[in-house]
């Protein structure tokens, strides 16, 4: 071995190692049972940050532990690479507008730009070591991809959970499209109430409201049945301040006696209430706000301005006329879009819908069929379930993405779908193979796309190839795991769950694995739309190594959120010197080791029967955690099995009888030779998932020529029973050479030192074992003459 670890020559030569000899290629479980890893394809809408790298190495890691384990592991590895997210990188890269260029033409440049941040993504991937199998690949936009994300929107609606209906719907003014509940976020605002004079036959009624541009949009007055303020206004008209038209005052136990005044203007629309209301009174609708954001042309005073200029101009108009009477600065919370932090507002419109309000209780119940780790954030999702408002709103008024397989007769209106053969298809460059029913062969395209999830909520359809003639349902499906962020437990967990439900009957995966968001300072989570990381993943790479951000990436308990600085890699980069050097030392002791297949582990001394107890018991507890997804927790045990147990004990222990076989005698000698090739093999072995590079380079500079497996990597983690009288020994053992360091620190003496006497007192039970290790301890301790009692 080289005297120093060249990480940058190191991991490039093994990654083309790994791909030339196929080391992590899926078998389709011909030899092994199958673990199958349902990854969230990353949002082509940016460039990748330490924060993807944070959540994404913890599911790469458990895939590697599976194999690790002796499964064959169907990890695939996909892009989401359609949809408003791409739409809005291209047009900031491009400098362009999705709507000032013909449909075709903007499609075009989107998918040049999604192939050139896919190779910047797919390339990081392969740098950090991804154990994938890239024959796996998909990408949303995909043929494939789009003909099952069609097929499942043709088997939704053929079954009545997939409708068309015009009604109010969450409207993103800036993005021009509709959008889903998931997709909204909230922030606090400071606003104003405006305190207005509604005139009655029988006095003024005080009204405060936020949105004093939607006045000309007021259908009605709401008061609670049992507030005795308003008992004799109900039922009367009001004349609505600077339009002066009437609408009439009515009753609803929904309203807030406590907020603004209690009495409440209906307008179409200022919020869901509105809605609620509109929809449960019948009450008309007045068009007021636009798709684009501007209030429409017939409105008097304000038509044609965007919303905030138009809210600004009629509390002016309404103070110079008299008609405001006070104002109050509040903080209230306003739903924003999350994509863009744009105010949403609600808008009538024709658009598709999943139907989920009325299967809440089908979907809570999936909730209990999935392990969710950690447990708490089955909560969020059975919260996001439990409190749904409205169904999931499935189109877009987009370009870049799915199409919608179907049509509208020009006659009766009626949706014409797609053939299942002519999948995938675009209805704007395509027609129906059939005429209608009413015998009409012309037809209206729908003009609108899937919203990304749609297509995304089929990732483990993707991946089996669902009811393609190489279907592979049988083999992954529902696959073994979903590893994703806490923050699209609503969006693709829940999406997926619906889908998985409604197409298979069954849930998409046994278990879910969600980790924690990567924040660059307090609060403030690290985003491509923020570009707040201090540096890309690949130069943190190229000047640290891919196996330092690893070993960073596991620290910390699943699902909890952490910080990242440059400086948080120290800590990475001292282990992978120290992994390095002791490995150096190691095998500098087996220069003339000759292994024998199977080795009597009774002849072997004590100690070195106790560190490979502490392997084995090491490997037995790191098990566990993973298979409970607790990569953390199950690297700290690692640590310290490395650190303090092999390092700081067994090796300076073990030393002095590696380097001096005529002091010591050769069988003892090889006794450690033992014990030190296969406990550090083991701990290789645990690490090999964490720090792939590191431990692939040591393994192949000198176990290549001993081990079977061509790679480090294609070994099988082992454990035996576990014998706990070596593995307490080890621990009395250790305690007696603390106190020695201790002593000789106190006494400001050298390790190095002498003492005269060491008295050693132990249970029984341990006499034979301290008996055998006399020499070993004398070496270690530097102690001239050792009593032992008990």
């Amino acid at each position: 071995m080289d005297k120093k670890y060249n990480f940058q020559k190191t991991e490039n030569q093994l990654k083309e190692f790994w791909e030339q000899e196929e080391i992590y290629k899926y078998q389709n479980g011909k030899y092994k049972k199958i673990f199958s890893i349902d990854t969230p394809p990353p949002t082509v809408s940016g460039k990748l940050h330490i924060g993807h790298v944070f959540s994404y190495t913890q599911a790469e890691i458990i895939a590697r532990f599976k194999r690790m384990q002796g499964y064959d592991v169907f990890y695939p590895f996909g892009f989401d690479d359609n949809g408003l997210p791409t739409e809005r990188l291209v047009e900031r890269d491009e400098k362009i507008r999705a709507n000032t260029l013909p449909r075709s033409e903007f499609r075009s440049k989107c998918m040049h730009t999604v192939e050139k941040y896919e190779e910047e993504f797919k390339n990081l991937w392969k740098r950090l070591g991804f154990s994938v199998d890239w024959d796996l690949e998909y990408h949303t936009i995909s043929d494939l991809s789009q003909k099952i994300s069609q097929k499942s929107f043709i088997e939704l609606a053929k079954s009545k959970k997939a409708y068309i209906k015009e009604a109010p719907v969450l409207w993103c003014t800036e993005c021009q499209t509709s959008i889903a509940q998931a997709e909204l976020e909230t922030k606090e605002c400071e606003t104003t109430f405006n305190y207005l004079n509604f005139s009655t036959e029988i006095g003024n009624l005080l009204i405060a409201t936020t949105r004093p541009e939607l006045l000309a949009g007021c259908v009605c007055i709401f008061v609670h049945p049992d507030d005795d303020r308003y008992q004799s206004f109900a039922g009367r008209n009001a004349t609505v301040p600077l339009y002066n038209f009437e609408i009439p005052i009515l009753t609803d136990d929904t309203v807030s006696m406590e907020k603004g005044t209690g009495a409440v203007m209906c307008a179409t629309f200022g919020d869901s209430t509105d809605i609620e209301w509109y929809q449960k009174h019948k009450l008309p609708y007045k068009k007021i706000v636009m798709p684009d954001g501007t209030i429409h042309e017939s409105v008097s005073f304000i038509g044609g301005m965007k919303i905030k200029k138009a809210r600004e101009h009629i509390i002016e108009l309404l103070h110079k006329k008299g008609l405001l009477v006070k104002q109050e600065e509040i903080t209230h919370m306003v739903a924003i879009h999350e994509r863009c932090g744009n105010d949403v507002e609600f808008i009538p419109s024709k658009q598709w819908y999943i139907d989920v309000l009325s299967e809440k209780e089908r979907f809570l119940k999936a909730a209990d069929e999935v392990t969710w780790h950690p447990k708490h954030y089955k909560n969020r999702y059975t919260s996001w379930v439990e409190n749904l408002k409205w169904d999931w709103c499935i189109s877009r008024q987009r370009y870049f993405g799915v199409p919608f397989p179907v049509w509208y007769c020009k006659n009766c209106n009626k949706p014409m779908f797609a053939d299942e053969e002519q999948l995938p298809v675009n209805p704007l460059e395509s027609l129906p193979l059939h005429s209608c029913e009413c015998g009409c062969n012309e037809f209206i395209p729908e003009n609108a796309v899937f919203d990304t999830w749609a297509t995304s909520s089929v990732t483990t359809l993707i991946n089996a190839r669902y009811r393609e003639s190489d279907d592979i349902s049988d083999q992954i499906f529902p696959m073994s795991m979903r590893s994703q962020a806490h923050d699209i437990i609503r969006t693709w967990a829940f999406y997926s769950i619906v889908k998985s439900l409604y197409h298979t009957d069954k849930i998409p995966w046994k278990d879910i694995m969600i980790s924690g968001f990567v924040f660059a300072k307090p609060g403030e989570k690290i985003s491509k739309s923020k570009n707040n990381a201090s540096n890309s993943p690949m130069a943190l790479i190229e000047t640290h190594s891919a196996d330092a951000i690893r070993y960073w990436s596991a620290n910390s308990k699943l699902g909890t959120d952490t910080f990242f600085s440059d400086e948080e890699l120290k800590v990475s980069k001292k282990f992978i010197n120290k992994l390095y050097n002791a490995a150096r030392f190691a095998i500098m002791q087996l220069e003339d080791f000759k292994k024998t297949n199977n080795y009597d582990e009774a002849k072997l001394l004590p100690v070195d029967r106790w560190i490979l107890q502490r392997v084995n018991e090491t490997t037995r507890k790191a098990t566990s955690l993973l298979n409970d997804y607790e990569i953390g927790q199950a690297r700290h045990e690692i640590d310290d099995l490395f650190w303090k147990d092999f390092c700081d004990y067994y090796i300076e222990i073990a030393k002095e009888r590696l380097y001096q076989p005529e002091k010591h005698g050769r069988e003892q000698r090889y006794s450690g030779q033992i014990a030190i090739y296969h406990s550090l093999l083991g701990i290789l072995k645990l690490y090999a998932i964490y720090t792939p590079y590191v431990t692939e380079y040591i393994y192949q500079d000198f176990y290549r020529k001993y081990e079977k497996e061509i790679s480090l990597h294609k070994t099988i983690w082992k454990t035996t029973q576990e014998n706990q009288l070596y593995l307490e020994f080890g621990e009395h053992l250790k305690a007696v050479i603390s106190d020695v360091r201790k002593y000789k620190t106190e006494k400001q003496m050298s390790m190095k030192d002498t003492i005269p006497e060491l008295i050693i007192t132990f249970p029984k039970k341990f006499r034979d074992l301290y008996k055998k290790s006399e020499k070993d301890i004398k070496a270690c301790t530097g102690a001239e003459r050792i009593l032992f009692r008990n």
